[in-house]
């Protein structure tokens, strides 16, 4: 009996060790499938719309607006401005870009003060973070505004730690001139950039910040005069800057614009739509919100979009996908899974 227990407990412990294996694996995504429910580490929905990342020291951070509740149409309303209350900042951490762990809300709501830009009767939408080598600060920045839309000012945090808490330092509108989508991206020579839409979302800025992060320095440029075009994406490639912006269109998708510079403040050459494929007329039914260059892979980017639900703004789905780059022209073809190269 004493052997026959023996052999059982030794064939439970291997099979409970196989299938251990084979659960790990399960858990663990190797794919990204655009538009499909996205969960964390822990089994739960990522919750970070309107986003970008920051490679730092080997992890990325993805930082978004973390949607909670339910989702409202004001009343006074003229347009779909749906919103939720503003719950605050939310980061996710990532070695492989596949599989996320949430690192928790890193700018929260504040909710005993009406007045504060982060109450949640207010909006905070498309938040970006940035390292600064020279101060040490991880520096975010945020499109805040009133509860009626009306406020169209950049907010502005900062912390010591990419997990944060940040520390919120107020509002302005950047170069006296109003701000909504927005990104920031830093050059190779450390210096910083925040472009964002501006004169009712009809031009978009560029402006060089200061060599803290925290302000404009006022040097800036208008670009794309009276041409609507917001939820702006810059990257770099061999050179070149590109810039990917939306249409104007609320919440509904649109025709993506890829754009090409030989330097940051422009000119700046329109070349067209870069999505090819299934939906590539809307976007794949998505929005722009960021470009991420895979560190160490040559030519990886990676696009990333928002697919809105506008009548449930928490469940809206990412899309993020390959670019190519063939024979000198940029594209974004669909692709319904795909895996980043090895």
């Amino acid at each position: 009996m004493k052997k026959k227990n023996l052999i059982g407990f030794m064939l439970a412990a291997l099979l409970g060790v196989v299938f251990g294996v084979e659960s790990c694996e399960q858990k663990a995504e190797k794919t990204i499938v655009p538009g499909a429910v996205w969960n964390d580490t822990d089994g739960n929905p990522i919750n970070a719309h309107g986003g970008g990342l920051l490679y730092h020291e080997g992890v990325y951070y993805w930082y978004g607006e973390y949607k909670q509740g339910e989702t409202v149409l004001p009343s006074w309303a003229t347009w779909e401005c749906y919103r939720t209350d503003v719950t605050g900042v939310s980061c996710y951490s990532s070695t492989d870009l596949v599989n996320w762990t949430f690192r928790g809300i890193v700018l929260p709501a504040v909710k005993d003060d009406p007045d504060h830009d982060l109450h949640p009767s207010k909006v905070l939408e498309r938040p970006k973070v940035i390292y600064n080598k020279h101060t040490g600060k991880f520096v975010m920045w945020a499109h805040v505004e009133s509860a009626d839309y009306s406020k169209a000012c950049a907010g502005v945090a900062v912390s010591d730690s990419p997990t944060g808490i940040f520390s919120y330092l107020g509002s302005f509108r950047p170069n006296d001139a109003m701000s909504r989508d927005q990104t920031l991206f830093v050059d190779d020579d450390g210096l910083a950039y925040h472009f964002y839409s501006s004169e009712n979302n009809e031009t978009l800025y560029i402006s060089q910040l200061t060599d803290d992060y925290l302000r404009p320095s006022g040097h800036y440029t208008r670009n794309f005069i009276k041409e609507s075009r917001e939820a702006p994406a810059v990257f770099k490639h061999e050179g070149k800057y590109y810039l990917l912006t939306s249409g104007c269109t609320g919440w509904d998708p649109n025709q993506a614009e890829l754009a090409v510079a030989d330097s940051i403040m422009g000119p700046w050459t329109t070349i067209g739509n870069p999505c090819t494929g299934d939906d590539a007329s809307n976007t794949f039914h998505a929005q722009s919100t960021y470009v991420q260059p895979v560190v160490g892979k040559p030519n990886c980017y990676i696009a990333m979009f928002d697919r809105w639900n506008k009548t449930d703004l928490a469940d809206s789905r990412y899309v993020w996908l390959p670019m190519s780059f063939v024979d000198g022209k940029i594209t974004i073809p669909w692709q319904a899974e795909w895996s980043l190269p090895k």
